[in-house]
């Protein structure tokens, strides 16, 4: 949830004309991380928790993926990105560890 409303936060940077475009995906691909891990943790057995965080995981590839074109187009400083990309490789970490642990 920390890094959403991070990435929520450092979309506001965005040029306007991004909206429908880099802005929607970034905050799409974010909030999916969260969500899915929320799911998938409702769900009956540890085989569909992993593979609701598998998908989590590549939500959170994404965002990735999607903060460093911001930087790269100039949208974003990497020193403003940098908190948001920590998370990212901190909550890797964790899901991979996580999953680690239900297969």
């Amino acid at each position: 949830m920390d890094l959403a409303v991070e990435v929520y936060r450092l979309s506001k940077a965005f040029p306007k004309d991004e909206a429908f475009r880099l802005t929607s995906q970034v905050t799409r691909a974010v909030a999916s991380v969260p969500a899915n891990i929320a799911e998938g943790h409702a769900r009956s057995t540890a085989r569909d928790y992993a593979q609701f965080l598998s998908i989590s995981k590549g939500s959170l590839m994404e965002t990735e993926t999607y903060l460093m074109l911001a930087v790269r187009l100039g949208y974003l400083t990497r020193e403003s990105a940098s908190p948001a990309l920590g998370l990212v490789t901190e909550i890797s970490k964790m899901l991979t560890s996580l999953r680690a642990r239900l297969v």
